[in-house]
């Protein structure tokens, strides 16, 4: 906030102030009387002379010898001691970690309210800017306002403080305001910074439809920033509107936007619940290969129910493969079996089948049923034999087991196979 640039011009202006001739213009003293409701007023000679030297050093990188004389300074004039406490509060900024005495002498010479109008205006400000530095928030608040009022003046940059100000004090509904002001004096040179306050507001009041509008807005003016993008597909998530939050997230993947996991996995839950689950599956698979999202039992699960939904049982059933090697847990076998059995890879399917009746499976006559058919197909008509009498014992699996115990000893005995 205090760059050594603005706090030279600052204090160089002072200096001038105090080398002014008495005898200066009067028709341009009369030109800023108008235009002010305070006269003008000077330091004295021998404090002017102080000041300088001060701002002497101050120039040489010598703030400490600057503060020295200016501490040093016993001024008797009210004036005087206004202007010694700005410029000491000003050094003081300067200095850094120092913002509590900067505080303490800039508030003295507010309070006596005699300072020249420009030098009364700035010191306003520099010590609501203080205040916020230091947390000071109501403070703040007031010397923004008491700026305002006194310069007649507003600028972008105020409000935005005062919207953080705001902020910080959780007033979240007394934010937007200050944002809309600060964007109409932006004006042609948006700035995202009360953007972003105004849509904290709304977001933590939970005013999701309107927090879409802001998104809306901003990401017209600042498309090439990524994090519009997926704030806008989130938000359309938000109020429930799906289809907008696909596209807006699609158009960001496509834009290399997404970086996040969270965000991959987003995009490719909506191509699911969209009715698109072969780009789910694709995406999916891209990212876990890449190592962008984790490969765990979740993703792949995901991914396996993705390639089952777009109807590519051979990857559901690899994928399901995996997580099943990953947690040996019967569900993950018993569905591998099962795709692996209507893709006719009956051989893989017998596999995964009894790995999952090893587990303890639940539900055991559909999967002898699945046994029996796998072995049928492959013409081991014995075993699969063996397996339909097993699944007949299973009282949901009887009626159709019962069926396919015909269906098998016919086939056998025309095979001249002995079961």
């Amino acid at each position: 906030m205090f760059k050594k640039l603005a706090t030279a011009l600052v204090i160089a202006s002072a200096v001038t102030t105090v080398q002014l001739p008495l005898s200066f213009d009067v028709n341009a003293a009369e030109a800023k009387q108008e235009k002010k409701k305070r006269p003008t007023q000077l330091v004295g000679p021998s404090v002017g002379k102080k000041v300088q030297k001060a701002f002497e050093l101050y120039s040489a990188d010598d703030i400490d010898g600057a503060l020295v004389i200016l501490l040093d300074i016993d001024a008797s004039k009210e004036y005087d001691k206004a202007y010694v406490n700005r410029f000491i509060a000003v050094m003081y900024a300067t200095k850094g970690n120092q913002e509590d005495k900067a505080i303490s002498y800039l508030s003295q010479a507010v309070e006596a309210d005699i300072l020249n109008e420009s030098d009364h205006g700035e010191a306003i400000k520099l010590l609501a800017d203080l205040q916020m530095q230091t947390k000071k928030y109501e403070d703040a608040l007031k010397n923004y306002a008491a700026w305002i009022e006194f310069t007649g003046k507003e600028d972008a940059g105020t409000y935005v403080k005062i919207a953080q100000a705001q902020y910080e004090l959780r007033r979240l509904d007394k934010m937007v305001e200050p944002a809309d002001k600060a964007i109409a004096l932006y004006g042609d040179k948006p700035n995202q910074n009360p953007y972003i306050l105004k849509l904290t507001s709304y977001y933590e009041r939970k005013m999701y439809k309107e927090g879409v509008g802001v998104l809306e807005t901003v990401l017209q003016l600042f498309p090439e920033n990524k994090q519009w993008w997926t704030q806008l597909g989130m938000f359309y998530l938000l109020v429930e509107d799906y289809e907008k939050a696909l596209q807006t997230l699609d158009m960001a993947y496509k834009q290399n936007f997404l970086e996040k996991e969270s965000e991959l996995k987003t995009l490719a839950s909506l191509y699911q619940s969209n009715g698109v689950p072969y780009k789910a599956a694709r995406l999916l698979e891209k990212h876990i290969n890449s190592g962008e999202i984790k490969r765990d039992d979740q993703t792949l699960s995901s991914l396996a129910n993705a390639f089952h939904a777009a109807q590519h049982i051979d990857l559901a059933a690899k994928y399901y493969g995996e997580v099943a090697k990953l947690t040996n847990e019967a569900q993950h076998w018993r569905k591998q079996g099962m795709l692996l059995k209507q893709d006719e890879q009956f051989k893989g399917s017998i596999v995964a089948l009894n790995k999952a009746l090893d587990k303890d499976v639940k539900n055991k006559g559909s999967i002898y049923m699945s046994l029996a058919e796998s072995h049928f197909y492959l013409g081991q008509y014995k075993q699969a034999h063996v397996e339909i009498k097993r699944a007949m014992q299973d009282p949901k699996s009887r009626k159709a087991a019962r069926s396919w115990k015909s269906f098998i000893e016919d086939t056998a005995r025309r095979k001249g196979v002995a079961i």
